[in-house]
């Protein structure tokens, strides 16, 4: 007996759960803007219920559709809007600093765009292809099958080819109800949550135009953000040690002059009066702020500033491009610490590198080729690496783009336990955003590391060339921020945290297998009705032949 809806029972289901016929005339469209308009739930916009209305709006599109390939389309569309508009920024580095023409720039992230939506595309139609063929109703489609659809695509596009994971659904919610749930589940668990509050909003919004009330869509809604709030108030880890005194360095270097052989000694004088201008603590540069080889920079520079570090009892962390040997080249930081020698030099070398922009996927020397982007081929480090030590506090670098993968953060963090290495108490971040111009990249980033310490519940330092430079308390608050796109330094007092969430525990594994789980007991759910359909039409027919 074959499992697909018939053709009634597809049309009375579009009947019912359509009572906005007119958007469906132009389905493609309106999933379109509803892409664009989910990009007002990020920062700097912060509209996080425009997120669940637009996600909403996108499951009933595709619910009403029969052919997995519109199903495809209409994801694909709206993660063209969502990408399109919320990640246009490489155009910036491509074009303003790469060199690449203007068409061939718009065209890249264009077809970047297209390759992100296509991971919504595939969420969409697996969702339907599986209602389909269970034959789901709405509330296991909409409260089970699409969340879970959607977040395992998201977790994928967390991780295939390197993993691009901007602007996924979770990174919406540091400030929201939700935000809760993010030291458990991390960002794709809080991604998978507000997917089912999406749920729950189109099975609502279909109730209420049919004139009837979804007591099981309420209480889902009421019971996620009940229980986001309550989880807020849960100490997954406690201060530990004494406070510390840091200085975070904003050079605000335009990215067109930094690597000018006619400014590089004019930055460099810059940053060695900012980091010699007062003594902290800890006192910490952007990534490469140091924008020359050690061997090539003026033979007292490294040693005067390590002078300085030992007589204010200061530890300086630079961020600086390192070569082992000829041709290799590693983003790096290094602690000039008080008591340094030969011996105790620390360094942590970025181990999460950006394609294109800092290594080269094979058969794509082509395309870095037409761009004009310096050290464009790292070597990446190894994953774990060991925090640094700040009196009693312990320190863990993490340099730009790797803030996005919260897993490795995790993993770097839950290290320590099984190897007997101390549990770093801080996480600092070094980025330069300047490849990317003004306004959205730049809020966007400072969400992710708001993200970051909710699922650690860790204190979060970050030194940008351009913004934010800010620190971010372990609840995801913002506590201090210098103004973007300005020179200054950030001075604050900062606690360090110790202890395990469960997050650094089980990195994205939780969600994954919840998500996982949700999809098993959907089928089962649906499985045992087609039974018994089947019992009851093998009883009829039983009859009919006894008749």
């Amino acid at each position: 007996m074959s499992t697909a809806l018939s053709a009634p029972a597809r049309s009375a289901l579009r009947s019912r759960f359509n009572p906005f016929s007119p958007f469906d005339r132009f389905a493609p469209l309106t999933s379109l803007l509803a892409g664009c308009m989910s990009v007002l739930a990020f920062a700097p916009f912060g509209l996080w219920p425009l997120q669940l209305f637009a996600l909403a709006g996108l499951f009933r599109l595709v619910l009403n559709e029969t052919s997995l390939k519109r199903s495809a389309l209409l994801g694909w569309a709206w993660g063209l809007g969502c990408f399109a508009f919320g990640v246009y920024w490489p155009y910036v580095s491509m074009h303003r600093y790469g060199d690449l023409s203007p068409p061939l720039a718009a065209l890249a992230v264009a077809l970047f765009a297209l390759l992100l939506g296509s991971f919504s595309a595939l969420a969409m139609a697996l969702a339907n292809w599986l209602r389909s063929r269970w034959v789901a109703g709405l509330h296991l489609s909409l409260l089970l099958i699409f969340p879970a659809c959607w977040m395992l695509a998201e977790w994928l596009r967390g991780w295939i080819l390197t993993g691009f994971p901007w602007l996924a659904l979770g990174y919406a919610h540091t400030g929201s109800p939700l935000s809760g749930f993010a030291p458990i589940l991390g960002v794709y668990g809080v991604g998978w949550l507000a997917a089912i509050m999406a749920g729950a909003l189109a099975l609502l919004l279909s109730a209420f135009a049919a004139g009837r009330t979804d007591t099981r869509a309420m209480a889902t809604l009421g019971l996620l953000l009940i229980a986001g709030v309550g989880l807020r108030y849960i100490p997954w880890t406690h201060a530990a040690g004494q406070s510390i005194s840091v200085r975070l360095l904003q050079g605000n270097v335009p990215q067109e002059e930094k690597f000018q052989n006619a400014r590089l000694a004019d930055n460099l004088a810059m940053y060695d009066a900012m980091l010699r201008a007062k003594p902290a603590d800890l006192i910490a540069t952007p990534e490469t702020a140091i924008d020359q080889l050690p061997q090539l920079l003026p033979p007292d520079y490294l040693p005067r500033l390590a002078v300085f570090a030992k007589e204010t009892n200061s530890h300086l962390a630079l961020g600086i491009v390192l070569s082992d040997a000829p041709g290799i080249y590693t983003n790096s930081t290094i602690d000039l610490a008080p008591r340094l020698n030969r011996n105790n030099l620390y360094r942590y070398d970025k181990h999460h590198l950006v394609p294109f922009g800092e290594f080269i996927p094979l058969g794509f020397h082509w395309f870095v080729n037409l761009l004009n982007i310096p050290l464009g081929d790292q070597t990446a480090g190894p994953l774990p690496q060991a925090p640094f030590a700040v009196k009693d506090q312990w320190i863990m670098p993490n340099i730009c783009y790797e803030d996005l993968f919260g897993e490795e953060i995790a993993e770097n963090l839950a290290a320590g336990y099984s190897s007997g290495a101390p549990q770093a108490s801080i996480l600092l971040n070094q980025s330069n955003m300047g490849w990317f111009g003004q306004w959205l990249a730049v809020p966007q980033h400072l969400q992710i590391s708001q993200m970051r310490a909710l699922e650690t519940g860790r204190t979060v330092l970050r030194a940008t060339n351009t913004g934010a430079t800010a620190a971010i308390d372990p609840h995801g608050v913002v506590t201090a921020e210098l103004p973007p796109y300005t020179r200054g330094t950030l001075a604050v007092t900062i606690q360090g945290y110790t202890g395990w969430t469960p997050y650094i525990v089980a990195g994205n594994t939780a969600a994954v297998v919840l998500a996982a789980l949700t999809l098993i007991a959907a089928g089962l759910a649906t499985r045992k009705k087609r039974v018994e359909s089947l019992r009851q039409e093998e009883s009829t027919i039983r009859l009919d032949g006894d008749g």
